[in-house]
């Protein structure tokens, strides 16, 4: 591969890349690599980790045993989605469970967002861990937009959710579009009127024409507890209304059943996300979920159709499989994705 023009580049990314050639397309050692640059072996150490952590070098590697491909094709045969699985260990914490869900996620991402699109962010545990390892990618006329409320009677939720979306904007050189009110309001007429303010329906329309949704799943059930479940956003009156319900999870503070249906659930009527019947029109609907206990609301969500691209983790992925019984899908079909399976290691150096 030709090395590209590199003049305008500051120093270290010029140094950075040269390495990463050298490193990973012409397969020198990093002793080797020292000796042509003039440098010391600990100095071509760093340069490739910068290469690494800036995304200058992207390493995609496909899962070559049998097992973990065969789980994808069942995903991708019974439900018509693109599944992308995180190999894990079976001795491992949530806790650092989610962390190499988000890191691994962080890299498929970037084939899915680009420049002149309009982008749906959830808030929530597993995005604000993936936000915290999204790689660098120059685009333009990129917009992220919120998708649901933060506030509660405790916080008005603005530094948290904006702290997510500050991340993917500086992150894909893109504008946020920020949404203060309330994750649930107390009354459903106060959201009604509300959903009528101008200033509420300039956020309303941009996510009607989101091309990319990207959020997690909320489960009452999560070992890592959704942070609509841990951050006071519920009271015991609520929990109960929930369970009554059949409530097995949510996105965006949207609540659905197992069986994908969401009609009827009394918290929607005061929940500021969007109606699911609306993402699930969304073209691609990004879907990160991270740890077994999940596994029953992510049937759901998949069920409502909302999913076209799941990443998640292999004992999850597992454990959805061997659900033998599936939920027949209520919502629309999704559109299938091409299926990554390659099984050699691509190494691409920008």
């Amino acid at each position: 591969m030709p090395q590209p023009e590199t003049e305008h580049l500051p120093e270290k990314v010029r140094d950075a890349l040269k390495a990463g050639h050298l490193y990973y397309m012409q397969d020198l050692t990093m002793e080797a690599i020292a000796h042509e640059m003039h440098t010391s072996r600990s100095s071509v150490s760093r340069l490739l980790s910068y290469a690494r952590s800036s995304g200058l070098v992207t390493i995609q590697i496909a899962e070559p045993h049998e097992g973990a491909t065969r789980i994808q094709q069942a995903i991708h045969d019974r439900y018509g989605i693109a599944a992308h699985i995180v190999p894990m260990p079976s001795a491992i914490s949530d806790v650092d469970r989610l962390e190499r869900v988000a890191i691994s996620a962080a890299r498929i991402l970037d084939r899915f967002i680009d420049s002149n699109q309009t982008v749906g962010v959830a808030w929530g545990s597993t995005m604000s861990a993936l936000s915290r390892h999204l790689i660098p990618k120059e685009l333009h006329n990129v917009e992220f937009v919120q998708l649901n409320g933060a506030g509660n009677t405790y916080t008005t939720g603005v530094l948290y959710a904006s702290e997510i979306l500050r991340r993917f904007g500086d992150t894909y050189s893109g504008t946020i579009q920020e949404f203060p009110v309330p994750a649930l309001f107390d009354d459903p007429q106060t959201k009604v009127a509300m959903w009528r303010e101008r200033s509420t329906r300039r956020i309303l329309d941009i996510q009607a024409r989101m091309d990319v949704a990207l959020f997690g799943l909320g489960s009452p059930f999560s070992e890592v507890r959704s942070h609509v479940y841990a951050g006071g956003y519920l009271d015991q009156a609520d929990y109960e209304s929930l369970d009554a319900s059949g409530v097995v999870g949510d996105v965006a503070t949207v609540f659905f059943r197992e069986d994908g249906s969401h009609h009827g659930i009394p918290l929607n009527e005061r929940a500021s996300g969007p109606d699911i019947d609306l993402i699930t029109r969304v073209p691609r609907r990004v879907c990160i979920v991270s740890g077994p206990s999940k596994v029953h609301s992510l049937r759901g969500a998949l069920a409502a159709g909302l999913i076209t691209d799941l990443i998640v983790d292999e004992g999850t992925a597992r454990a959805l499989v061997q659900l033998t019984q599936p939920v027949a899908p209520i919502g629309p079909a999704p559109v299938a994705q091409r299926q990554d399976t390659e099984s050699d290691e691509a190494v691409t150096a920008a």
